[in-house]
């Protein structure tokens, strides 16, 4: 079975997303991606929902001085998305009771193809899951 990307997995708070890229956050570069991501204390409860929220929230940028047109900002987005859900598992095995919040950026001016962007991802999955390891021991 397939799992899906939930709303509950985004990163859209606009304060969340400001301490995320304020102060102590970490950053890996892994050529066209870059990833920064900071754990937080515990999972927020979304609004009107009474579980609380995923292990890892994500939020995807490809900016637009990268790609002018939006229908190739929309694909590469779709692309990352796509490559994380399949590979998220690296990273949330790895984390037990710990919560991340984690951004992609894309970085290159040109498009990728499905194979580079997966194989990027999972080294970034890879390295954030061994550092987390690194820290908690």
């Amino acid at each position: 079975m397939a799992e899906t990307f939930r709303k509950a997995e985004r990163l859209c708070s606009k304060k969340s997303i400001e301490t995320l890229f304020a102060g102590s956050s970490r950053a890996i570069s892994v050529y066209p991606l870059r990833a920064v991501y900071k754990e937080r204390a515990e999972a927020l409860p979304l609004k009107g929902a009474g579980g609380s929220g995923e292990a890892v929230r994500l939020l995807i940028s490809v900016s637009k001085r990268h790609f002018r047109h939006a229908v190739d900002r929309n694909r590469t987005k779709r692309l990352i998305r796509e490559a994380y859900r399949h590979h998220r598992q690296l990273l949330t095995n790895s984390l037990a009771d710990r919560h991340i919040d984690l951004a992609l950026i894309w970085m290159s001016n040109s498009l990728s193809d499905y194979p580079t962007v997966e194989s990027r991802i999972k080294v970034i999955l890879q390295r954030i899951a061994e550092e987390l390891k690194e820290v908690k021991q």
